[in-house]
């Protein structure tokens, strides 16, 4: 049974920051941080004090994580970045409610003595003899400090304090991973029994030293079981300082998921009654486990669950009967074909997180161009007369302040400049889109051509199509690129005003022009002959794209959508020489192409170069960061294999920015998280000048300093298929809704009737569903047992010991 821990992230907005530029505003970014490890990175929001992100992440993440913590800086494209403030959630906050967190938090100040990080590992013991009791402290060594320096070290000591008694060890000078070895003793003063407190200490030459992190241990603790092992710093307690008043406030939400999930065979009955499902006869829908499921689900629950289930169907290679499934229910009970589709039902969820997985490559190639041609020219366009700034083209130019009738043909001149080859690239994408995604569509087409077959209702089977495909996916694309992964960083609010312009028509083209002319947005109106215009090539597109051969399942097997030998990530990053002999740090990094997939992680001096160099993925041993100190360069990672001979070798790879450098680590440790003999600790130094820049050992295989983070990752779309962590999130939702589904379906009898007049099913279908409740449950509590024996394992693995019998 393996054990998970994720925490889905998500940093909505900001508001009321302080301006820290003289523009009187700010430039703000989020960096996510997991107990020591940075794990993700907002884009920045320019000249913004209310900026909004909207950026979601799932982190998956050790068990034994102990705080969750958001930093809002801001940029500064010379010199440092400003710290504006924090926030902070511990373990408990985030678990005290199973729903997680959802709110507003006010900003606190970044206090040096409360960024701690890292561990200390002591040895004590409590001894006795004729003159009394004395506590032996065997201080070992630490890792993962917290540099204090400008040489992104520290000069660490310790000083342990038991009573009125203090004693400290030796300064170890340029480290974050101290060995001291030394053992202090103290002798216990008359009074009350005290507890041990050891704290942590950056010596400083001039001025006051600073604070490393501390640990404490009650007399009780040191009575009955001395410390001996590693244990994390803490900040010296304080009382908290009402100080979030003057930073502003940060909207996140935030929710912990733990899980244990069980062997393969243990889902297997479940999995079967979904796929049951689906390959029914169409007359029992109604009656089905899956349609139970949909019936239970909440609606702030079906975007997880849709995503979950997608994965487990495309791992069957059923994807297109489940979505051909929701779609016949969702048609069956839509009553006006206006509203078809338009709810965040299950079968809207799952058909967008269907074109998420199948079709983001597809979306990249006929969106990027365009995209980040509009981000480099960030030309002023504008339409709506109340937002216009006819002052801004006098500043760029000597001939005067146009008129608003000029401002709008430019503005109409550049619109229809940018959107002309966007919808060129998505009506010339047919023979690109993913055959998977076409025959989806085509189902759905058929499904809504029988629903609504008359002649006013002809453009229905269009809408439907158009309404996933321009509504869900390219539009919402046009808006937020970044969070399509098209760019890197958010847009300025002039390229922000420019996407949504081009967003709106995007969406009216994918509405067919419907609802051209309504509403209170007349002033797109010199628009609309183009984007009438569009439509009947919008029309051809989607005839075009539905026909297409083939009655098999629209949902390929997981092995054919992401085999071993598929790409996962690739770009150009730095890779340091193996050896530079002498050569100075900058030049010892060359410019190299990255290819990773499931086998092999490849180098070339570029994509065309024919001579790769090939590192297997099965001898990687660990994927780590690397300290800035160590070649004094920002965002460098090192990947640590392991060749036939057992010998260790590392890479290091420099990357561009923060959250590349995230990506990366996260695609590396998921294609080698099959791999055996992980190392459960590295060293994020370089080993330069005869000795670790991090530990100061002089041994090149001296064993590693800190510990490693395998198990910190960051989930999408392209994350590999897992099906038993899938069923087991499909197990979690039907407990949520177990003891509705009793009380409806089971217990009370007398609600037939009742049933029959709120539903309009006849008493065949009841039993249908009464059955399929029955089964549902059985397997609930066929589920239940095997997480509890499995549970009780664990205890009595804990009980016996390390030693074991």
């Amino acid at each position: 049974m393996a054990k998970s821990s994720s925490l889905n992230v998500r940093v909505v907005e900001g508001r009321a920051l302080p301006a820290k530029d003289v523009s009187g505003s700010s430039d703000p970014y989020c960096l996510v941080k997991v107990d020591d490890e940075v794990v993700a990175r907002t884009a920045t929001v320019w000249r913004s004090l209310g900026p909004f992100w909207g950026e979601e992440y799932t982190v998956h993440l050790p068990l034994d994580f102990q705080q969750l913590a958001f930093y809002v800086l801001d940029e500064d494209t010379v010199g440092h970045d400003d710290i504006i403030g924090k926030i902070s959630l511990s373990r408990e906050a985030i678990t005290a409610d199973p729903r997680g967190i959802d709110s507003w938090i006010n900003l606190s100040r970044v206090d040096p003595d409360a960024e701690v990080q890292g561990e200390i590992c002591l040895s004590v013991q409590m001894l006795e003899d004729g003159r009394g009791r004395c506590l032996r402290c065997h201080v070992l060594q630490a890792r993962d400090l917290a540099p204090r320096d400008i040489s992104g070290t520290s000069d660490p000591f310790a000083r342990v304090f038991w009573g009125s008694q203090s004693l400290e060890t030796s300064t170890i000078k340029k480290t974050r991973f101290p060995h001291w070895d030394e053992v202090l003793e103290l002798r216990e003063m008359p009074g009350a029994p005290s507890p041990l407190r050891v704290e942590l200490w950056d010596w400083d030459m001039v001025g006051k030293n600073d604070f490393l992190g501390m640990v404490e241990f009650s007399p009780k603790t040191l009575q009955q079981k001395p410390p001996n092992g590693w244990f994390r710093l803490l900040p010296f307690p304080r009382a908290e300082e009402d100080s979030g008043r003057n930073l502003g406030a940060l909207r996140v939400k935030v929710r912990l998921i733990e899980d244990r999930v069980l062997p393969s065979q243990c889902y297997q009955p479940l999995v079967e009654l979904l796929m049951e499902s689906v390959l029914g006869p169409a007359e029992e829908d109604t009656a089905s486990p899956l349609a139970l499921l949909e019936e239970l689900t909440l609606g702030d629950c079906r975007q997880d669950l849709a995503t979950k289930l997608v994965k487990l169907f495309l791992g069957r290679g059923l994807a297109g009967p489940f979505l051909d499934y929701l779609t016949r229910r969702e048609v069956a009970r839509t009553m006006d074909p206006n509203t078809l589709f338009r709810s965040n039902s299950l079968a809207s969820k799952s058909m967008e997180q269907f074109m998420k997985l199948v079709g983001m490559p597809y979306l990249h190639e006929v969106l990027k161009p365009m995209i980040s041609r509009v981000f480099e020219e960030k030309k002023y366009m504008e339409l709506d007369p109340c937002k216009m700034d006819l002052g801004r083209t006098r500043r760029i130019s000597f001939k005067g302040a146009p008129s608003e009738e000029q401002m709008r043909e430019t503005s109409l001149g550049l619109l229809t400049g940018y959107l002309g080859p966007i919808v060129d690239a998505i009506v010339g994408s047919v023979g690109r889109c993913p055959p998977a995604m076409r025959l989806a569509f085509k189902q759905l087409h058929r499904r809504v051509k029988e629903r609504f077959p008359k002649p006013e209702h002809q453009d229905v089977k269009y809408l439907a199509i158009s309404g996933f495909l321009f509504l869900r996916f390219f539009a919402p694309a046009i808006l937020t690129p970044k969070l399509f992964d098209l760019r890197d960083q958010h847009a300025d609010p002039q390229t922000s005003r420019s996407l949504l312009l081009l967003a709106k028509a995007v969406q009216s083209i994918g509405n067919l022009g419907q609802q051209l002319g309504q509403g209170k947005e007349l002033w797109m109106a010199p628009l609309h002959p183009f984007l009438l215009q569009s439509v009947s090539r919008v029309r051809d597109f989607l005839d075009r794209l539905v026909d297409v051969d083939g009655d098999e399942e629209a949902g390929v097997p997981a092995r054919a959508l992401f085999p071993p030998s598929a790409i996962v990530r690739e770009g150009y990053l730095l890779k340091r020489k193996e050896e530079p002999a002498g050569l100075a740090t900058r030049f010892a990094f060359k410019k190299r192409y990255v290819w990773l997939s499931g086998e092999t992680l490849s180098f070339s001096k570029s994509p065309e170069w024919q001579t790769r160099h090939s590192i297997p993925v099965s001898h990687i041993r660990a994927v780590e960061r690397v300290d800035e100190g160590a070649f004094q360069l920002p965002h460098v990672m090192q990947v640590v294999t392991q060749d036939g001979s057992g010998a260790l070798h590392t890479t290091y790879l420099q990357c561009k920015n923060v959250n590349e450098l995230n990506q990366w680590l996260s695609a590396l440790r998921k294609a080698s998280a099959p791999n055996p003999d992980k190392l459960a600790a590295c060293h994020p130094g370089a080993f330069r000048s005869a000795r670790w820049t991090c530990c100061l050992q002089a041994e090149r295989s001296a064993a590693g300093c800190s510990r490693t983070h395998s198990a910190v990752t960051l989930g999408d779309w392209s994350d590999p298929l897992d099906p038993d962590a899938e069923a087991q999130t499909v197990y979690r939702q039907l407990l949520l809704g177990r003891d509705q589904l009793r009380l409806k379906l089971l217990e009370d009898s007398n609600m037939d009737t009742a049933l029959e007049a709120d539903t309009g099913a006849c008493p065949e279908v009841l039993a249908r569903q009464r059955a399929a409740a029955a089964r549902l449950l059985e397997v609930l509590a066929d589920l239940d047992r095997a997480h509890e024996e499995f549970q009780q394992q664990e205890r009595e693995k804990v009980a016996l010991g390390p030693l074991g019998p």
